[in-house]
């Protein structure tokens, strides 16, 4: 089986992303476009390139610009390709020499987009910045190795 083409995967990871932080089904999604689940998994796979008109209705189904599908890619996304040669160091998507491992990226997690749908459903917004600081705060303290000081 073919190894999928970086700028596919990455479209499809952004698609998936967009779609669980919507909370749409790929069902729904599908039938957003004229599709079915199976096919829209395969897009979100990276297994079927997406074409530009098919692109374009699932930026009005998932209600982001096209442009979106390309957020954050990564600089080396098309290194070997004979067009890579033709751009400029440092021009392209995304930042110069980011590793492109989608698996090591918690932004595609679904449990981070879980969190994030979680923590905008709270209409409070005192609460939602305490959330916020609670979570900072653990991070911060958990990424120097040191336990949580209470206030």
């Amino acid at each position: 089986m073919a190894k999928s083409h970086p700028v596919d995967a990455h479209v499809g990871v952004r698609m998936r992303q967009r779609r669980t932080l919507l909370g749409m089904s790929q069902t729904k999604l599908g039938d957003a476009v004229g599709l079915t689940f199976q096919q829209v998994q395969k897009y979100e796979r990276g297994a079927n390139r997406v074409g530009s008109s098919r692109l374009y209705e699932f930026s009005k189904a998932l209600d982001v610009p096209v442009s979106y599908f390309f957020d954050e890619m990564p600089g080396n996304a098309l290194s070997g390709r004979p067009m890579a040669a033709k751009v400029k160091k440092g021009s392209g998507f995304g930042e110069a020499g980011t590793p492109f491992a989608t698996e090591k990226d918690p932004l595609i997690k679904r449990e981070t987009l879980q969190l994030v749908r979680g923590y905008y459903k709270i209409r409070d917004e005192a609460v939602r910045r305490r959330i916020y600081e609670l979570v900072k705060s653990m991070g911060d303290a958990s990424h120097a190795g040191r336990p949580v000081k209470k206030k």
